[in-house]
């Protein structure tokens, strides 16, 4: 199992919180983005992956590289619309899991808004990162986790 952070955008809090649980589960953990990313010295967990510039780069890199039974951190929708069905396990910097019952509809309000905000309409946005948020995405990240360690325990994976 590996833990993928869409690492252009995650929060500096959401990291740390990916950092600690990398060492204290020994889990492989890759930072995927379009600049340089400092990942903590001396790990044996962590590693960063520098993709080109440019829209969905870091995106696609983590679309071809994760597979079923991994976890990805991204708060992309349309990136968890392409991980979802291959099994990964997918949740945003704020805690809200993407499931296979939720990805359609979150990626068509996506779309909606996106549609909104290039007719010129304000949409606003998510409130501050704050405690609350943090503790919300440590609980989750948890929860991912361990139910991913389970599940590869009784199902392990096939190579083809």
């Amino acid at each position: 199992m590996t833990l993928w952070l869409d690492a252009d955008a995650t929060p500096r809090e959401v990291k740390e919180i990916c950092f600690r649980a990398a060492e204290r589960m020994k889990l492989d953990t890759v930072l995927v983005a379009n600049q340089r990313i400092q990942v903590p010295a001396g790990s044996a967990y962590l590693s960063a992956v520098r993709v080109d510039g440019g829209p969905d780069v870091a995106d696609s890199y983590i679309a071809e590289h994760a597979v079923s039974g991994d976890v990805a951190i991204t708060a992309d929708i349309p990136l968890a619309a392409l991980l979802v069905p291959k099994g990964v396990m997918v949740i945003d910097p704020r805690g809200d899991e993407y499931t296979e019952e939720s990805i359609g509809e979150r990626l068509s309000v996506r779309n909606f808004m996106d549609g909104l905000r290039s007719t010129g309409v304000e949409t606003g946005g998510h409130g501050v990162f704050g405690a609350r948020e943090k503790q919300a995405f440590a609980n989750a990240l948890d929860r991912a986790l361990t139910r991913a360690r389970r599940r590869a325990s009784v199902d392990p994976p096939t190579t083809t």
